[in-house]
């Protein structure tokens, strides 16, 4: 009997503009992978990506390519907006392993002398309560959680130092060092350098320019295979800044203040919830929300009584901007449930990891003021740590932005739009509730819980949800 010809063929890595081009080529030919392949071997794929992805439009080809990054030396706030795309696989250094008493921490290029004088001088105090919180609550805590006998003695103090970390994190800052490695398409990764090179940060601007061009070099790191090659040099020639989205949020600034009445409100509750019916206006209040300072309630409220035309002002506005090239903006692809989050930036930085939901902000603050961790005070640390944030406070209020937001530390609290459907709520809500995780966020997911079982009984049911005050603080 012969033998069946194979069914799945693996294929060895290739530069990922050569995989794209061979994958595409395949789709859209008779011939085999091992065909497509050799084709590639001989042919330039450049001209071949130039003309359907850049030129006609094929987008999906760029997603057959994948390349692997990583970011060192970048700030806490650089990281965070690297990884504010949705179809994105990758992880940022845990500033658990970090020795900040080593490593300093990033200046924005933005500041005059004077200026950069203030922000380390108030940088570095903060690092100093950093260490001294650790330490002091490590002791707290061995006194507090005597080890029990199961437990080894190295498992012990790694558990203890991890939660005194998780109190004394609140003194690190958007300025401290982190590096992000990811695993991205050529599509994302192109979409990525555009709105970093957009971007209101100089140190984003300038990563965007030095992400394209690592693009046309060979890899700095490599175990071999195509070490000489270029990974993506027909990308580096396509990721002008991105104008539409930081056109349109100047644009809705503006009709904002022209436009909105006078706030009503207060700043809310810190969890929020609701699943507007007026797509219209929902759609108006989501792109109003990161230009202003109000909470999502208020801003749909307002909206809701509008009439259509006046409603379609803002979208029209937002789209000014937008060439024949631009999607539309993540706004326009608002979700069912509206959680609107007035959190410490910590907690953002761990619930920001969720792709599967549409997320937005308004302007880092210190207008919210800041967390105080419970065990702060039961540890009797309460007049060094306000002393501190007192201290943040004043410096951040006498630097420009957008330098300043380098110096909101994790305590910060500021306003966040997490807009899902319910298999993502129920996801987040049973994930980050359990006893493992930080309590910050473990006490954001409760009360997302609380709130959406209220606004939806039936379906409440279903969501499972670890209370905060179950704790088992040895276990990791």
């Amino acid at each position: 009997m012969p033998e069946q010809p194979r069914r799945v063929l693996t294929v060895a890595p290739l530069p990922p503009e050569k995989i794209a081009y061979a994958l595409a080529r395949y789709s859209r030919s008779p011939d085999s992978i091992q065909d497509s392949l050799e084709w590639v071997r001989t042919h330039d794929s450049s001209k071949f990506l130039d003309s359907f992805y850049f030129q006609y439009g094929h987008a999906s080809i760029a997603d057959l390519g994948h390349l692997v990054l990583c970011f060192e030396g970048i700030s806490e706030l650089a990281a965070t907006e690297i990884e504010d795309e949705q179809l994105w696989d990758g992880q940022a250094r845990s500033s658990r392993y970090q020795d900040f008493g080593t490593s300093g921490f990033i200046t924005p290029p933005e500041f005059t002398p004077e200026q950069a004088e203030i922000y380390r001088s108030a940088g570095q105090h903060l690092l100093d309560t950093y260490r001294e919180l650790h330490a002091r609550m490590i002791d707290h805590l061995t006194e507090r959680l005597p080890r029990p006998a199961d437990l080894k003695p190295d498992a012990y103090a790694r558990n203890i130092a991890a939660r005194a970390f998780d109190v004394a994190r609140y003194c690190l800052f958007f300025g401290v060092p982190t590096g992000v490695g990811q695993v991205v398409s050529i599509r994302t990764l192109e979409r990525q350098i555009r709105r970093m090179r957009g971007s209101e940060y100089r140190e984003l601007n300038d990563l965007g320019v030095e992400a394209a061009e690592a693009c046309t070099l060979p890899p700095a790191c490599s175990l071999g295979g195509f070490a000489t090659e270029p990974l993506a040099p027909t990308l580096a020639k396509y990721v002008e800044p991105e104008t539409h989205a930081p056109a349109a949020a100047r644009n809705l600034r503006l009709w904002a203040k022209q436009n909105l009445p006078p706030a009503t409100m207060d700043s809310g509750e810190d969890v929020d919830v609701s699943a507007p019916s007026n797509r219209l206006a929902d759609i108006a209040a989501t792109l109003l929300y990161p230009v202003t300072s109000r909470p999502f309630r208020e801003l749909y409220s307002i909206v809701s009584e509008w009439s259509g035309e006046r409603q379609m002002e803002v979208l029209e506005t937002a789209l000014q901007s937008r060439s024949r090239r631009d999607d539309l903006l993540r706004e326009f692809r608002a979700g069912l449930y509206a959680f609107d989050l007035l959190i410490d930036i910590g907690a953002y930085r761990d619930l920001h990891r969720h792709r599967r939901c549409q997320q937005f902000r308004q302007a880092y603050t210190a207008d919210h003021g800041f967390s105080v961790p419970a065990q702060i005070e039961a540890a009797g640390l309460s007049g060094i740590y306000n002393a501190a944030m007192q201290r943040t406070e004043t410096a951040v209020r006498a630097l420009p932005r957008p330098g300043s937001d380098y110096l909101l530390p994790f305590a910060a609290r500021s306003r966040f739009l997490f807009r899902m459907d319910f298999a993502e709520a129920e996801y987040i809500i049973r994930l980050r509730s359990g006893v493992k995780g930080h309590f910050s966020y473990r006490e954001v997911a409760w009360k997302m819980k609380e709130k959406l079982a209220l606004l939806e009984p039936h379906l409440g049911k279903l969501l499972d949800a670890t209370p905060p005050w179950v704790e088992d603080p040895l276990k990791r």
